[in-house]
């Protein structure tokens, strides 16, 4: 009788993925059953009708085949369109490229700036899936801590921190996890500093149409100077609820998304052919966005009336975006303690320690229900007071 061949080892994993974090996503499951969720950055809302009629209507016409992998003309001059009508950002429509999702654009981008061994710098606490994008690719990334008052740019600690291999800046305003809204004179001297030192900026402005600050979404691409250097990151998901949806783009420099089309064209050909009209659609729903944002506001006030008189808690009130960056060190707790005694208490929240520079704080988003927020605020009352 034959003996049984001996197991053989299994072969290694690359070892990129070593070290490498996944960001918030242990925090982002669904609670158990009967646990407030204020974590997850998705809008409380359906998505809006006539998005929905168009995708099924498509469908029946049967657009389920390839077509041109940037995205329809249609929708990339819409999209060019819109960024001219909402941010004064000049985008050729061939030079639009639509993506699965506004991180699918990021990661384009960071293919197309970086090379192995270049440093990118990041404002922290940045979003939690920049920093292991840019490591996936073999980039470095460079935190560089904000001004913890605002968590608005620290001029002085972004020059100090480049080096002769820096190639990009990330800059995300509205800011996901803290909620800073840059003033115009940040994002022209964050330009200033680009061009000084020839650098991309990637600029993420997936949460561009929330500002609750009274102030204007600057893009980069807008100042003097930054058009020629900018690519600017945005999607679907934040602004019309559409998060399942994946849809998201990119626009910049002739040369950027020449090589971010050859990323899409070896990887994920295109978006479904199906949501491309639906994505178009969604373009010229304006009401349900002033509805959206409405709302946003109502919700960001009630948390920060209901959270802000309990002892321990420093709030800084978010100017745009769904988020409040909360620090709990005062309450004598680390913000891992404090996360785990609110999930006690049956309110999710996030740890800012899963990413760096966030010690010593929570994220919650209110983009939760209105009853929801009463909850959650109820039962961490009852819990710290």
């Amino acid at each position: 009788m034959d003996a049984k061949p001996k197991q053989a080892n299994m072969p290694a994993v690359a070892n990129r993925f070593d070290n490498l974090g996944v960001g918030f996503a242990p925090y982002l499951q669904p609670p158990p059953d009967g646990v407030i969720r204020w974590t997850v950055g998705e809008p409380g809302f359906p998505t809006p009708e006539p998005v929905i009629s168009t995708a099924v209507s498509e469908l029946m016409a049967g657009k389920t085949k390839y077509t041109r992998g940037q995205g329809s003309p249609k929708l990339c001059e819409a999209v060019a369109n819109h960024l001219l009508k909402t941010s004064k950002i000049k985008a050729k429509s061939e030079n639009v490229l639509i993506t699965p999702g506004a991180k699918q654009a990021l990661l384009y981008s960071y293919m197309s700036t970086l090379n192995p061994g270049d440093e990118a710098i990041l404002l922290s606490p940045a979003w939690a899936s920049y920093e292991p994008m840019i490591s996936i690719i073999g980039g470095i990334p460079v935190n560089v801590p904000v001004n913890r008052t605002n968590f608005h740019p620290d001029m002085d600690a972004l020059r100090s921190s480049i080096t002769d291999r820096t190639r990009v800046i990330m800059v995300n305003s509205p800011c996901n996890p803290t909620g800073a809204v840059y003033t115009r004179e940040e994002i022209e001297e964050i330009v200033s500093i680009a061009i000084q030192h020839d650098l991309w900026i990637i600029s993420d402005e997936i949460y561009s149409r929330l500002i609750w600050n009274g102030t204007e979404h600057v893009s980069p691409a807008t100042v003097d100077g930054g058009e020629g250097r900018t690519i600017v990151v945005s999607g679907w998901s934040k602004t019309w609820a559409m998060t399942g949806m994946r849809i998201g783009f990119l626009t910049g420099p002739d040369p950027i998304v020449r090589a971010a089309v050859k990323c899409q064209a070896n990887s994920a050909s295109h978006i479904p052919t199906f949501m491309m009209e639906a994505a178009r659609v969604a373009l010229d729903c304006d009401d349900h966005v002033e509805r959206f944002s409405d709302a946003y506001r109502h919700r960001r006030d009630l948390m920060l009336r209901g959270l802000g008189d309990i002892p321990g808690l420093r709030i800084v009130n978010p100017e745009g975006a769904f988020y409040l960056f909360i620090d709990v060190t005062e309450t004598g707790l680390s913000d891992v303690e404090f996360a785990e005694g609110a999930m006690e208490a049956g309110v999710q929240l996030i740890p800012a320690s899963l990413i760096t520079g966030g010690e010593g704080f929570i994220r919650v988003s209110y983009a939760a229900s209105e009853e929801d927020i009463i909850e959650g605020i109820r039962r961490l009352k009852s819990w710290l007071l």
